[in-house]
């Protein structure tokens, strides 16, 4: 779209207020690479230093996952479909993904843009469609794709998550508190729901996870990945946005669930509620800054040369001695030898700092001596605060290693439960600005769990003669 004089004004000046922002102001990020290995981030209309300059979803652009320059904004403010429904003065949670090439689509349709229109405490809410022809734009409005009305029953049509299962079936999964998380087809030519004829539709959709009212049905964010060997995990995050909130996992079948946490239990089973394993939540490391309700994540997964893949959590997360102000972090997922996904206690340092190659990882516990700094999220909804943990030569009870990084041993309770699943890999110590080990385990017994950077390794053991 090109602006009017009037409106490329604005434009320059609401540019010039964020040119030093960076990760800064980042919220309910997603991150995309183009062909020329640019990476383009997009984000709500939202900022911790009070009113926004204007709207149309932040777009910022990075070479590396760590230096984030502004960009611009995606569209022209809030469009008058959206606005007329809803009535929001800002588009939040925006999902971009490129349309795979087997689909026929026009050349300026290849990204789309799911978006978000709402106001806070409300449903009254649409999902809307952009496309572009690149993730810098020009992006250009298709109109509203999923709405809701706060005094019908169902879920809230915000937080976009647009899927391409194995069988090339396209799914929109979506949902915030209210009625939990559907899931919804999608015409892979046209990006609207099956059979809508390109109109808005009410939903609601399949339902994969919900929580009772209790805690005001506090699950959102979703985000569905394919697991190593089939399957799906649904990353979610639960709770209050300015404190408690975290990020949890529970895994499928298909994109469409059923979905059950690691100790079977179900993700639409209210009575279990909380489900899920808590793969990130607030924390403090030793001589760190405090990181604050981490969570509305997407996932990066990249090629890499030698036809290996990596996969990057992208999430915002709050300053815990100043909530108001949040920013977005990038960090390492990885999977355990069952198919579970962690990452990384250390964010993203870039080229030059990370190890890709997985054969190159940890391939002998002995390789795990030494003193670790951990943090248990045995409560998703805990601030917690670092611990010094110091592993020997033999390992912790039981110990085996599995290749590439993935270990196993005896279950937390006294030994002989169900395993402990867990992945070390090499991590750059953001804290101590020194290459090192990093390590996440899950307890598939009771679902915890543990991250930890080794800070002191120890020198290597001869074995008893």
């Amino acid at each position: 779209m090109t602006l009017t004089e009037p409106a490329a004004a604005v434009a320059d000046a609401a540019l010039e207020v964020t040119a030093g922002w960076g990760a800064r102001h980042a919220h309910d990020p997603t991150a995309v690479r183009d062909d020329d290995g640019t990476y383009w981030l997009f984000s709500t209309d939202a900022s911790g230093a009070g009113p926004l300059p204007r709207a149309g979803v932040q777009v910022r652009r990075s070479e590396d996952l760590v230096a984030w320059t502004f960009h611009g904004w995606a569209l022209d403010g809030v469009p008058a479909d959206a606005a007329a429904w809803t009535g929001a003065g800002g588009l939040w949670a925006p999902d971009v993904v490129r349309v795979p090439d087997a689909v026929a689509v026009p050349d300026d349709g290849r990204w789309r843009m799911y978006y978000s229109a709402s106001s806070f405490g409300s449903r009254t809410s649409a999902i809307g469609l952009a496309t572009a022809p690149h993730p810098a734009g020009p992006w250009t409005d298709r109109g509203l794709v999923v709405t809701s009305r706060h005094d019908v029953d169902g879920p809230n049509a915000i937080d976009a998550n647009a899927v391409v299962d194995a069988d090339g079936r396209h799914w929109l999964v979506y949902g915030s508190f209210f009625g939990g998380i559907h899931a919804l087809g999608i015409d892979p030519a046209t990006g609207f729901v099956l059979g809508s004829g390109g109109r808005p539709r009410p939903g609601p959709g399949l339902l994969l996870a919900r929580r009772p009212h209790a805690v005001e049905a506090a699950v959102e964010g979703a985000f569905a990945l394919p697991r190593p060997g089939g399957g799906y995990a649904l990353l979610t995050s639960f709770d209050s946005l300015f404190g408690t909130y975290h990020l949890r996992v529970v895994a499928g079948p298909s994109v469409t669930g059923p979905y059950a946490d690691v100790r079977g239990r179900s993700a639409t089973d209210v009575a279990a509620d909380p489900v899920g394993s808590t793969v990130l939540a607030g924390h403090r490391l030793a001589g760190g800054r405090g990181w604050l309700a981490p969570g509305h994540a997407s996932v990066l997964t990249e090629p890499l040369p030698g036809g290996s893949s990596r996969q990057l959590l992208v999430h915002h997360v709050r300053d815990a001695d100043d909530p108001t102000q949040h920013e977005v972090q990038v960090r390492r997922l990885v999977w355990t030898a069952g198919g579970w996904p962690l990452v990384s206690p250390q964010p993203w340092a870039g080229p030059g700092r990370e190890q890709d190659d997985e054969a190159a990882w940890p391939a002998t516990v002995a390789e795990l001596a030494g003193t670790w700094e951990v943090v248990t999220f045995a409560r998703g909804d805990a601030f917690t605060a670092s611990a010094s943990r110091v592993v020997g030569a033999e390992g912790p009870p039981g110990a085996v290693a599995l290749g590439r990084g993935r270990f196993a041993w005896d279950g937390s309770v006294g030994g002989g439960g169900r395993p402990v699943e867990a992945v070390a890999f090499p991590a750059w110590d953001g804290v101590r600005e020194r290459a090192t080990l990093a390590c996440a385990a899950l307890d598939t017994g009771t679902g915890v769990v543990t991250v930890g950077t080794l800070v002191e390794p120890a020198a290597a053991v001869e074995p008893a003669p």
